[in-house]
């Protein structure tokens, strides 16, 4: 009978996440570009911070000239060592102004050093703060300009489309966006309720007035997942937010190895648990009561709790597969959930080790401790 006490945790965490209201494994928000679509974009400032973008950024400005005319472009070239703005300068693209920007002030990240220094030469009404590494399929911009009007929001952003080519890809990235969706429930995001801000760094739309009102990119100047901290900010002042998921903006950074997405986690999983120990115990004792112990139920012997761990696993792959559906993966990868949440803990873990270690995140050759 222990056994069967051992696994009834995880059939209550699967149980519950399948009957929750706000469905956070729902696949429903999203937003597709709009095809054919000659939308006057004079309203929008695009704003790139590049900081050794050079394999990524011709591709991505050549997708914004086919989401509609007159909108602007600023980049900001954040120190690059590479090729960066002289490939971005090639295509003489007439509405782009490229910045060679200033060195890294203190107590920023570098990222949002760079959007600041971009916000302050924008002029237009709103701002579409895109990643270097993103190609958007034509009308994309469009679609996200009407969505915000259509709803009266004031800042949309969307999750990229991962690659998801190689076998560590396949296993892990869906499931990040997965996991994601877990914390951080869309359909409660898009509520008026504050207790939920979430949003996707790499392409999001923002109202000017509204950024400025809360104070520029300085107000989350330090914060390492400053997507969700700027959505929170927003919702703080009384705005609405809304994310969704997109087949039309596509990430084009590869992660081809385990050890590529294993350091893209860590430097931020522990972050997300606002650096605090109890909250590691407790999704500890959550990760493993979902993933793991139901599979080693299965060899317990006991027939009850044999039993009760295929049920678990069912609902675990049942909650999987709409992520999977939604990004054309094959479905038997959700098989293989129980060891990609074991490799997410350990992530986890190790960014927390690293946290009390004093390693800060790294990227790009900085470290932010």
């Amino acid at each position: 009978m222990d056994a069967v006490w051992l696994v009834l945790p995880g059939l209550c965490i699967w149980t519950t996440i399948l009957l929750l209201p706000w469905r956070p494994w729902s696949t429903s928000e999203s937003l597709e570009a709009t095809s054919g679509s000659t939308t006057d974009l004079s309203e929008i400032t695009i704003l790139i911070p590049a900081r050794n973008e050079a394999p990524y950024i011709l591709t991505t400005l050549r997708s914004l000239s086919a989401q509609g005319p007159n909108h602007k472009i600023i980049l900001i070239d954040d120190e690059s060592t590479d090729n960066t703005a002289t490939l971005a300068g090639s295509l003489q693209l007439p509405n782009m102004n490229i910045i060679n920007g200033k060195p890294l002030a203190s107590g920023w990240s570098g990222k949002l050093w760079a959007l600041e220094q971009g916000r302050l030469q924008a002029d237009t009404k709103y701002l579409l703060l895109l990643d270097a590494d993103i190609r958007l399929e034509p009308g994309l911009v469009p679609a996200l300009l009407n969505k915000l009007k259509q709803d009266e929001l004031q800042f949309i952003s969307l999750m990229a489309f991962l690659r998801m080519e190689t076998m560590w890809e396949k296993m892990l990235m869906p499931a990040f966006i997965y996991f994601f969706k877990l914390l951080y429930p869309f359909r409660l995001s898009n509520s008026a309720s504050r207790l939920v801000a979430a949003a996707a760094g790499g392409c999001i739309l923002i109202d000017r007035r509204v950024l400025e009102e809360i104070g520029g990119f300085s107000a989350v100047k330090d914060q390492l997942i400053d997507d969700c901290a700027l959505a929170r900010r927003v919702k703080n002042h009384g705005y609405r937010t809304w994310i969704g998921l997109s087949h039309g903006a596509l990430s084009l950074r590869c992660y081809e190895g385990l050890q590529t997405i294993w350091e893209m986690v860590a430097r931020t999983a522990f972050t997300q648990l606002r650096c605090s120990g109890l909250l590691l115990v407790v999704c500890t004792f959550l990760m493993l009561s979902a993933f793991v112990i139901p599979v080693a139920g299965i060899f317990s012997g006991h027939v009850i709790s044999i039993t009760l761990s295929c049920l678990t696993i069912l609902l675990m792959i049942l909650s999987y597969l709409p992520t999977l559906n939604y990004y054309n993966v094959n479905l038997l990868w959700a098989c293989t959930l129980p060891v990609t949440g074991l490799l997410y803990l350990l992530m986890t873990w190790n960014s927390a080790i690293n946290y009390w270690r004093g390693i800060g995140a790294s990227w790009k050759g900085r470290n932010y401790v």
